[in-house]
């Protein structure tokens, strides 16, 4: 059922999707309000869709609706509203996947958002997350200069005071930080980690042994992520098929471990920037784009990358032995990096109150260049 409203000077209908031409529609709407924006890198429409599966691990535990506004027969905007079964508040619902090419629109499309939360039994709605915590989270807000790099977004300027008017405030603010893998790390780091070697064992990911890896990692992520703000645990079987993925795209040493006594209590991820691979693609690999990005991605190497992920164990949080356990694997990940000509590293989201390990990011040479905002509003 569409919605009619007014929205400026002209008529704005709000539809529900319905179909696979309006999903079409949905996934190809950024690339037209993005066209002139030299920042901006299109998602590859196949992973797109993939999101969106009735099938993909994370229909197994959420559902969503999205929408388009409509001008004429235009697509001039989206949004998604979204309930999850792992989401440990049960008033909170989300929305995500926000577009739209001129302010008068986010209003219509945020209302019908919150409709559908309100009829979903939820009382108040937080976003945006596109579609789940541990993927695109926030809206940029700073840094609008540089491209995105894997899994983090892009947005247009006027976003922030446009959800403002519909009544939001922001609740959150998350940073992106940008450093060099050939940092030279402070020598009180580097004698804590001699040290600790006597004690702690650093290792890549054993592909022949990937499913005690993974669920190491699983294990690891829902202990050390359990008291942050936002956390939900990763999905076993969605995790599962994560790590499967990532294990056909990275070298081994991408992944690192701390062990003590072979028990794994920290682990760290570095992703190559695909966003790199695809930067001219327009998100299309067919008929010959996926030649160049996975030329780009296994032969000519890209010089980028992030670091989504990194988890140590509460009850070496809280230790003298923390810092020095995520110094150890940062190490680790940036050798492995250097050592296939990446020359600059992302590392994010940090929570911007998160200020033990925004230290150490900082300690090595990190600089904030992105800031993304979460943010919230009663229904």
């Amino acid at each position: 059922m569409s919605e009619q409203v007014e929205a400026g000077d002209r008529s704005l209908a709000v539809v529900p999707l319905a179909g696979r031409r309006d999903l079409g529609r949905f996934i190809d709407l950024p690339r037209q309000l993005y066209a002139d924006d030299p920042c901006f890198i299109a998602p590859l429409a196949f992973e797109q869709r993939q999101r969106f599966s009735p099938k993909s691990p994370y229909a197994a535990h959420a559902r969503w609706q999205g929408w388009l506004a409509l001008d004429g027969d235009r697509p001039v905007g989206r949004i998604t509203a979204q309930v999850d079964s792992l989401e440990r508040d049960p008033a909170l619902g989300y929305f995500g996947m926000l577009e739209a090419d001129r302010p008068d629109a986010v209003g219509p499309l945020v209302a019908a958002a919150a409709d559908w939360l309100r009829a979903a039994g939820k009382t108040r709605v937080r976003g945006p997350l596109n579609l789940h915590i541990n993927e695109e989270v926030g809206l940029l807000v700073e840094g609008f200069d540089t491209p995105p790099v894997v899994l983090m977004g892009h947005a247009k300027p006027w976003y922030d005071e446009a959800l403002r008017a519909a009544g939001f405030s922001g609740v959150k603010d998350l940073l992106a930080y940008r450093t060099r893998p050939d940092f030279e790390a402070p020598k009180v780091m580097t004698r804590l980690a001699e040290r600790a070697s006597r004690r702690i064992a650093i290792r890549s990911l054993r592909k022949r042994d990937l499913a005690r890896d993974a669920e190491a990692m699983r294990r690891i992520f829902d202990d050390a992520w359990a008291n942050n703000w936002g956390f939900a645990p990763l999905d076993p079987a969605g995790w599962s098929d994560t790590v499967s993925t990532l294990a056909k795209l990275l070298p081994e040493d991408y992944i690192q471990f701390a062990e003590v006594d072979g028990e794994p209590i920290a682990f760290i991820v570095a992703l190559p920037n695909l966003n790199e691979a695809a930067r001219d693609l327009d998100g299309r690999l067919l008929p010959f784009g996926w030649l160049r990005f996975l030329w780009r991605l296994k032969v000519s190497g890209v010089s980028s990358a992030r670091i989504p992920l990194m988890g140590v164990t509460q009850a070496y949080q809280h230790s003298r032995l923390g810092p020095t356990v995520a110094f150890m694997i940062i190490d680790a990940v940036r050798r492995a990096l250097q050592g296939r000509g990446v020359t600059e590293v992302e590392m994010g989201w940090i929570l911007e109150d998160n200020a033990g390990m925004r230290n150490i990011i900082e300690t090595i040479g990190g600089q904030a260049y992105k800031r993304y905002r979460v943010y919230e509003k009663d229904l």
